[in-house]
């Protein structure tokens, strides 16, 4: 199964935010869209990604002032990314190994989507139960 699949019954809607808006604005935004990360895009593309997690480290280190700070500051800059030809099962290794939850799609350099852990693993499920209703299958005619 590709990364395409996946979109393909998720959607492609990716929540996005710009670099230079205060984290009080992306706290709304992961709120409002009921999300974990939300991929940072400037007026070059993709500039980073930035969950939950994030704010809630800095926070820790910096305080109540990190609201007004712009997201850049919390953001990962350097973000893994996927396509949508690459394999779920390829996905998934660099995912654990990584500890990445979330992924941009890029096809072209453009954003297509985002792939979550949990996209991930609901996809291997059905996988699983595909596999498992073919061999019942196969059973029964023997």
């Amino acid at each position: 199964m590709r990364i395409a699949d996946v979109l393909r019954t998720k959607g492609s809607a990716v929540a996005t935010i710009d670099p230079d808006v205060p984290v009080s604005e992306l706290l709304r935004a992961l709120a409002e869209h009921n999300i974990g990360a939300i991929v940072v895009v400037g007026s070059s593309g993709v500039a980073g990604i930035v969950s939950e997690r994030d704010v809630v480290r800095r926070l820790h280190e910096v305080g109540v002032s990190l609201l007004s700070s712009p997201v850049s500051a919390i953001m990962t800059a350097d973000v893994f990314t996927c396509s949508p030809s690459d394999t779920v099962d390829s996905l998934t290794v660099v995912m654990t190994e990584r500890r990445f939850r979330h992924v941009p799609v890029l096809s072209d350099g453009q954003l297509v989507g985002i792939v979550s852990i949990g996209d991930v693993v609901k996809s291997r499920i059905g996988q699983l139960e595909q596999s498992q209703d073919q061999l019942q299958a196969y059973i029964a005619q023997g």
